[in-house]
């Protein structure tokens, strides 16, 4: 068995009915990080008679001087529960890096350790754990088990059984804000290359990135037809004929209570007519917003994301909403209208990065609740590894901060 380099096509007739496939271990996530300054191979595993038993990409990138590291996103494709072809495997890799001034590689296998019961918050664990274990008896050093966003890829994401979704399993709160969301006149698209400017708008100040960043992700995966632009708008026309139906549903109301407040005074009717009154201010105050809108005449969009369409799931890359339009409730809509759309013709769907903390201290506990609310399964991934290729030079660069100094700069994009 020895690593070589193999083909794209070699690469994909394996990769793509693994497993462990992901949209980061394709040529499109290679040409992306080409521009942030990374050099790519595709390897693989073979035999003598050519039958490949793992492959990966491998990004390339200087440290200092004559001295590389490498980094499979996502990790090896790779059967990991084989431990004499891991061991071997490793052991062939660290000899086919160490000739060309690689210190390490780093991985993030996307293996799941343990799935989060959402009502305990306690973690049952799956039998990828041993797995942990393995690795670092090969010699892989695990890095911290970060409970936020430190490192590259999330440790924990909630994912949805496209299938199985209906709203009505939804909780109460999430449930409720996107029935009032359709009220606010708001339509979802699909949108093209431009309209990454539209969502630039919602997303600058989410990512450590430039601007530039998602276009080059557009770009390298729209080569294959592999990404969407998706954008939440609203119609002032729908908004304000919406906003006038519910103002005159809720002033029949509000005379009724008026009814009955004359013949009994009671605590009840007269906390009735109040919430009644307070609805009617909204109700006028969105219908002289939607009028507004109206006189406009050109779409006022809210909220966008930008979506991955790998195999039979879909992944939510990043989102973002105006905050100026909170009351509309865009993310809600958004998310839910993302799920009707891809539910026929895929069958997950990943909301991206969740942290490890579901406490109410949880600085994340509102992206947490937002995500628990439409009620996936939340994973916990294994995390980050590094392979020393030269362990005394790794541990040299550890001990001098070099490492954190690196990886603290996002010089690989942080993923949430």
């Amino acid at each position: 068995m020895k690593i070589e380099e193999i083909s794209i096509n070699e690469f994909n007739n394996y990769a793509m009915y693994h497993p462990l496939s992901s949209h980061y271990q394709t040529i499109n996530y290679a040409l992306l990080m080409s521009e942030q300054g990374y050099s790519h191979e595709l390897i693989g595993y073979k035999d003598q008679a050519g039958k490949i038993y793992g492959v990966s990409l491998i990004l390339i990138k200087k440290i200092k001087n004559n001295l590389y590291y490498g980094y499979a996103p996502k990790g090896f494709i790779i059967d990991y529960y084989n431990k004499n072809l891991l061991q071997n495997f490793t052991q062939d890799i660290i000899n086919y890096y160490k000739k060309r001034n690689v210190c390490f590689i780093k991985i993030n296998p996307e293996l799941a350790i343990s799935e989060i019961d959402i009502k305990t918050n306690t973690k049952i664990n799956t039998p990828n754990n041993e797995i942990t274990k393995t690795l670092q008896d090969l010699g892989y050093v695990k890095l911290k088990s970060n409970l936020y966003f430190e490192s590259i890829f999330p440790r924990f994401n909630g994912i949805i059984s496209l299938k199985d979704f209906k709203l009505n399993n939804t909780d109460k709160n999430t449930r409720n804000k996107i029935r009032r969301s359709f009220t606010k006149g708001l339509e979802f698209e699909i949108a093209n290359r431009q309209g990454l400017d539209i969502l630039q708008k919602f997303i600058k100040r989410k990512r450590d990135c430039n601007e530039f960043y998602y276009k080059d992700y557009y770009n390298s995966f729209n080569q294959n037809s592999m990404i969407d632009v998706l954008l939440v708008s609203i119609n002032p026309h729908e908004y304000l004929i919406n906003s006038r139906r519910l103002y005159e549903t809720e002033m029949e109301k509000n005379n009724i209570y008026n009814q009955k407040l004359k013949l009994v005074n009671t605590k009840r009717n007269i906390n009735k007519k109040m919430m009644s009154d307070r609805k009617l201010l909204a109700y006028i105050s969105d219908i002289n917003l939607a009028t507004n809108l109206s006189k406009k005449q050109e779409k006022v969009y809210i909220a966008g994301a930008l979506v991955i369409r790998f195999q039979n799931r879909v992944h939510i890359l990043i989102s973002g909403y105006d905050k100026k339009y909170k009351s509309f409730d865009p993310n809600y809509f958004l998310h839910y209208s993302i799920i009707e759309y891809y539910k026929k013709n895929f069958d997950y769907l990943d909301l991206n990065g969740m942290t490890g903390n579901f406490e109410k201290n949880n600085p994340y506990y509102g992206l947490n609740q937002f995500k628990i609310g439409f009620q996936p399964k939340i994973y916990e991934f294994i995390g980050e590894f590094d392979l020393p290729i030269n362990p005394k030079k790794y541990e040299k660069l550890r001990k001098s901060g070099t490492l954190a100094k690196l990886f603290n700069k996002t010089n690989l994009k942080k993923e949430k």
